[in-house]
């Protein structure tokens, strides 16, 4: 989709552009190297506790060396704030489980509870992810509500359910929504414009890459089978290695090709219809062949060296996402007042963490 622009009306008033330009991405590889492999052998020593300032380490690396206009991002979280919310949130799931076990019946009303406290895990998830974001020494916020939130993360995904998923892209639409248009930046919040027909095609799209992905993933597993079988008849005993080797790479390409399809085409949707008025617009054009090839080789690049190619693999994404993005930065970004609060509880981030709930932008 072409990126939405000001009509000549609009244009009269929109200040005068002081930036334009992609997002660079200057993170290496063996820089990134180092500083995973100390955060995994001293998050193993201290049993998990120095987790908290790996998470930061590895937040500022990437915050740090992500910039626009020569203004790199800063990452204000201390790992004190991270590790007093993983703290409380792991308590918080220790004692579900051990109820859930001891007494089915107060762990289904846990689970009943959480539902209801889910909108409010989030919304705290996203305020703290954006209070501790800065960038030109202006901090973003979140200002989501609880009643939207219910809505949006429970009473929509539970009504699409009985539309047989129907629903399910208008959902994530909404979601989306409402996740970007509470975002400020300053005293300037983020305009975002979705349209929900955009989401039926991505949804159309993946769709007949899944199914045209499920027959070629069919015939050639098919074909690798008949292969070995005939190897096995000359005494060549492959098809416990080969087979499954092969079937688990293609299955790797299916799923990675499926979801850089959805996922190119939903970001390049939510990015060239957002803005923060007089501040910023911006641009994306990832497409979905690089992505797919980009995920498949880092997932192959994992496997294949036991995860040490984790930091490679992170990196390259990283530049990749940069590389296809552009900014546009208008005068009015000079003029912004930062008004974000100052709190410091991390106890819902970390819960969405230990609760597994993916509540990242995109």
């Amino acid at each position: 989709m072409e990126p939405v622009h000001p009509t000549s009306s609009e244009s009269n008033q929109t200040p005068p552009a002081i930036f334009s330009g992609k997002v660079q991405f200057s993170g290496k590889a063996g820089e990134f190297f180092g500083i995973w492999i100390v955060n995994i052998l001293l998050s193993i020593i201290t049993l998990g506790i120095y987790s908290a300032w790996a998470k930061v380490r590895t937040y500022r690396y990437f915050y740090g060396h992500t910039r626009i206009d020569g203004h790199s991002f800063d990452y204000l979280a201390t790992p004190i704030q991270i590790l007093k919310g993983r703290i409380l949130a792991v308590i918080a799931f220790l004692i579900y489980t051990l109820l859930s076990s001891l007494a089915p019946a107060i762990g289904l009303l846990f689970a009943i509870g959480f539902l209801f406290l889910l909108p409010w895990i989030i919304n705290q998830g996203l305020r703290f992810n954006m209070r501790m974001t800065r960038h030109r020494n202006v901090r973003f916020a979140f200002s989501g509500n609880y009643g939207d939130a219910f809505i949006n993360f429970v009473l929509l995904p539970i009504a699409s359910v009985f539309t047989l998923h129907l629903l399910l892209p208008y959902v994530l639409k909404r979601i989306d929504q409402y996740m970007h248009e509470n975002i400020s930046y300053g005293n300037k919040p983020l305009t975002v414009n979705l349209q929900g027909e955009r989401y039926y095609i991505a949804a159309l799209i993946t769709l007949g890459v899944a199914i045209g992905g499920l027959v070629i993933f069919g015939f050639f597993a098919g074909a690798s089978a008949l292969t070995i079988d005939n190897l096995n008849t000359q005494n060549f005993s492959l098809s416990t290695i080969v087979v499954p080797l092969l079937i688990a790479t293609l299955y790797v390409a299916f799923l990675t090709l499926v979801g850089a399809v959805y996922h190119s085409l939903i970001r390049n949707h939510i990015f060239n219809n957002s803005e923060f008025t007089e501040v910023a617009t911006f641009d994306s054009n990832l497409k979905a062949i690089d992505y797919a090839i980009l995920l498949f080789t880092n997932v192959l690049a994992i496997i294949f060296t036991l995860g040490l190619a984790y930091p490679w693999a992170k990196v390259r994404r990283a530049k990749l996402l940069a590389s296809v993005t552009e900014v546009t930065i208008y005068s009015g970004a000079l003029s912004l007042i930062d008004v974000a609060q100052n709190e410091q509880s991390s106890f819902a981030e970390e819960a969405a963490n230990v609760f597994d709930i993916d509540i990242s932008l995109t």
